[in-house]
Order: structure tokens, then sequence, then C-alpha cells
């Protein structure tokens, strides 16, 4: 698998609800539009989750608008798995899905071990505090991965 810079990323998750859009957002605010990217999940079956808007406002990063697509929806709506050049998978589920999906396309996936923060933390400031951590750990993989090697 090539560590080049790619021209084109997607990101992807469970739900495209949490990781992925926070990871598509934070990439396109961290990068601009040196790399065309874009997000999915498995499944599409929930809304953007507020928490990870919160944590995204605070670094003046737009998730509110996200709307979220399964890898079906992207195919849907133009956007073929293969005319990415790297898939990031942020769990488990989306890998697994994502290598089937990829498997005989010309398309490096990476897995990103990215915690869920859904169900953590008792109180809204634990809530928070777990999504700040998911969203700061994208941004260290975003910097590592992508940052060191764009002008």
């Amino acid at each position: 698998m090539t560590k080049d810079i790619p021209t084109a990323v997607l990101f992807c998750c469970d739900h495209n609800s949490i990781r992925s859009p926070m990871a598509e957002a934070l990439m396109k605010n961290l990068v601009g539009t040196q790399i065309f990217v874009q997000s999915a999940g498995v499944k599409s079956e929930y809304d953007i989750d507020g928490f990870a808007v919160t944590v995204c406002k605070e670094l003046d990063v737009e998730l509110s608008k996200h709307k979220v697509r399964s890898f079906e929806d992207l195919e849907d709506w133009g956007d073929r798995l293969d005319s990415f050049d790297l898939v990031v998978a942020l769990s488990p589920t989306s890998h697994n899905r994502i290598m089937e999906l990829t498997k005989g396309h010309a398309v490096d996936v990476e897995y990103w071990e990215t915690a869920d923060p859904t169900g953590k933390g008792e109180n809204r400031e634990d809530k928070l505090a777990s999504y700040r951590a998911v969203r700061d750990d994208i941004i260290a993989n975003i910097k590592r991965r992508f940052l060191e090697k764009v002008a």
C-alpha cells in the first residue's frame, strides 16, 4: 500500500453520523481542496449526531449540514468507490464491508481504529469529552497521514 498523498479519499464508518463525517469535515478544514474528500457509512439510517456537530463547531468546523449516506447512496449519487485512491475505515464493520466492496479494484484501504463515542459518559460534559477524544484522535491521524506530505 502506498503512503503517497492520494487525490481522493473516502472516510467510512458504521452509520456516517459521527466518525466519518467528522473525519471528512476535519480533513477538508486541514487540507482544503488539495485532496477530494467524502464520507459514507455501511448504513445511513441516522441523522448527523449533535455531539459530533458540537465538538467540531468548537474548532470552527461546520458539520450541521452534513447529509448522511451509505456506500449505496454514494454510488447512487455518482461517486463510485473505485474513483477514490484511498478509503479510510474508522470502524471494524466498515473495514470489513469496504474490503468486500473494493475487492478487485485499485483502491488502497487503511484501517484507523477509532473509538465509538456513543453511550459513553453519564452526563453532557462526560459525553462531550468522549466525542472530543475521538475528534482529536482523528485530527492526529489526519496530520500524521496527510499533512506531513501536503505542501
